[in-house]
């Protein structure tokens, strides 16, 4: 737990350094959530436990590996650009 705390931090800091990286992690987030989220505790909208292991063996071919700042903020960039008009 606490390793994705220090994920989190590094994401925040680079957020609050550039607003475009804070918007691709906002929109990021924001997809990945979990469905009816706003019904179950608590109340945030995370992504389901299952989605993130089996993403992170996907990725990484371990469900407990945890991504590196540099990797979460690629592939927010590489959505973004993805989805751009």
């Amino acid at each position: 737990m606490r390793l994705w705390t220090a994920l989190v931090l590094g994401l925040t800091w680079r957020a609050l350094v550039n607003p475009r990286v804070a918007w691709d992690l906002l929109c990021l987030a924001w997809a990945m959530r979990s469905r009816d989220w706003y019904r179950t505790a608590p109340f945030l909208p995370l992504p389901p436990a299952e989605y993130v292991r089996w993403r992170m063996y996907t990725a990484y071919g371990d469900e407990n590996a945890l991504p590196p700042v540099r990797d979460v903020l690629r592939y927010a960039r590489w959505r973004r650009d993805l989805l751009r008009p």
